[in-house]
């Protein structure tokens, strides 16, 4: 029978043992990363979309990364979230601006423009980066 035996150099144990460390922070600042191009994107097109951003500036929110259960990944959440001062669901608002209505009013969409997947990899491999140098 055939034997084996390798061995890997110390540096390189040791740089697998700081990345699994490190993963969860890093997985972590990336999607948060990620969230927060998108979100800026949002609120940019938000102000062309809209006359007045005021009340819905408020409902725009940004939900903490997670690790998610079902999947061993990472997730994260931007959207809107909310009441106007009069009562109004601020959701309703801007899927009504997004997608239309029944009612006449044409869609102007201002959230699906604002994903661009380039830049939301970019923000996050510049995370990535920090935690994993290049040589």
């Amino acid at each position: 029978m055939a034997k084996f035996d390798a061995e890997l150099p110390n540096d390189l144990i040791k740089e697998f043992e700081k990345l699994d460390i490190n993963s969860d922070d890093m997985f972590n600042e990336m999607v948060e990363a990620g969230e927060n191009v998108i979100y800026s994107n949002i609120h940019n097109n938000m102000r062309r979309a809209f006359k007045s951003t005021k009340s819905l500036e408020k409902g725009l929110r940004i939900a903490r990364p997670k690790k998610l259960k079902r999947n061993d990944g990472y997730g994260g959440w931007v959207g809107f979230d909310g009441y106007t001062e009069d009562g109004t669901p601020i959701p309703l608002i801007a899927m009504a601006r997004e997608y239309g209505t029944s009612r006449g009013e044409a869609k102007r969409p201002f959230v699906r423009t604002s994903v661009h997947k380039s830049e939301i990899e970019s923000a996050m491999l510049k995370v990535q980066e920090k935690y994993l140098p290049k040589e």
